[in-house]
């Protein structure tokens, strides 16, 4: 089976970055309306190591008053803070900013829930932590934002995209390609589905361990396939990613459960959160057979060992998430 040079650059790329990477942990901001002017403010910040968090910071407008005293305490590998603060006239119109030296390091989900139900959700990159506070929005807004949102946190997984950069080193043909990429679709959305809901219930960082091992999986059956020894994800590909699809899609359901649902329209944000990272998933997959179509027209024959290097890049890299993880929730 030929695969080209340019997948296994794309291998590096990706590793290089991989390395240091963790499941999606941005730090998360939850606006509850009370009425008279009153909120209750959530603030969830990763920790780092055992006893410190990392420097980020709620500023509200000038103006502001704190009703309750904040008490941070640690759980979950993030630091939470609870209290109230009131703002004359409410905080429609008005400007959240998160501020502190980890400003340009980690993102911030920032969910305003408002008394009537609706909800006002905001992805805040890292070089512009700040929001302004809406009032309710419609329908095709909130669809907009849980599709942008889904997006955003495919293309944000790496270990997702390994797992299907993988897929793709192995699985050769138009129609095997599209049986396979739909078959972890079907499998992902349906435990998205029933996880959210909470249907099902699974401890997430067990899954995000075993969602490392099935990248690992793949990787040796590159392996396996170079040798002459075609393993099950070659010889029935959407088996293999229908299974452990499943395994994703809890993964999916554990970052929409950062950001909650809005409860007047629960069925439109859920759609649209995995229309969202349907759409990225497709941009990868375009993306990578772009690279390898122009890769066919600049390398006539591929390195021998450019196969080989792209799975042991992909397999070291989920080896080390696998062990990091583990060994994560072991000893917590």
């Amino acid at each position: 089976m030929k695969k080209l040079h340019v997948a296994v650059l794309t291998v590096l790329l990706l590793a290089a970055t991989a390395a240091n990477a963790d499941v999606f942990r941005p730090a998360y901001l939850e606006l509850r309306e009370l009425g008279d002017d009153r909120y209750e403010v959530l603030w969830k910040v990763p920790a780092l190591g055992a006893t410190q968090r990392l420097s980020l910071y709620v500023l509200f407008p000038e103006g502001t008053e704190a009703l309750t005293e904040s008490q941070p305490f640690i759980t979950g590998g993030a630091w939470l803070e609870r209290w109230q603060v009131r703002y004359p006239g409410g905080l429609v119109g008005q400007t959240i900013r998160i501020e502190g030296k980890a400003t340009g390091v980690s993102d911030v989900i920032a969910r305003v829930e408002r008394l009537d139900g609706t909800s006002q959700v905001e992805r805040l990159e890292a070089g512009a932590p700040r929001f302004t506070v809406r009032a309710p929005a419609g329908t095709g807004e909130i669809a907009w934002s849980y599709t942008v949102l889904g997006f955003e946190h495919i293309l944000g997984g790496i270990d997702h995209l390994l797992f299907v950069l993988a897929l793709l080193l192995i699985v050769s043909g138009g129609m095997r390609i599209v049986a396979t990429i739909t078959a972890f679709t079907v499998a992902h959305s349906i435990t998205l589905v029933v996880a959210t809901l909470g249907w099902v219930s699974v401890p997430g960082p067990p899954v995000e361990a075993i969602i490392a091992l099935s990248i690992v999986f793949v990787a040796a059956e590159i392996l396996h396939t170079r040798a002459g020894k075609p393993g099950l994800t070659a010889r029935a590909p959407w088996i293999v990613a229908f299974s452990f699809g499943l395994l994703h899609g809890f993964g999916f359901a554990g970052a929409l459960a950062e950001t909650g649902l809005p409860q007047t329209s629960i069925p439109v944000a859920l759609l649209m959160f995995n229309v969202g990272v349907e759409l990225g998933q497709l941009f990868f997959v375009a993306v990578v057979l772009l690279l390898w179509a122009i890769g066919r027209r600049l390398i006539r024959r591929e390195p021998h060992w450019a196969l080989p290097l792209a799975a042991y890049a992909i397999g070291s890299v989920a080896a080390f998430w696998t062990v990091e993880r583990v060994a994560s929730f072991w000893s917590g």
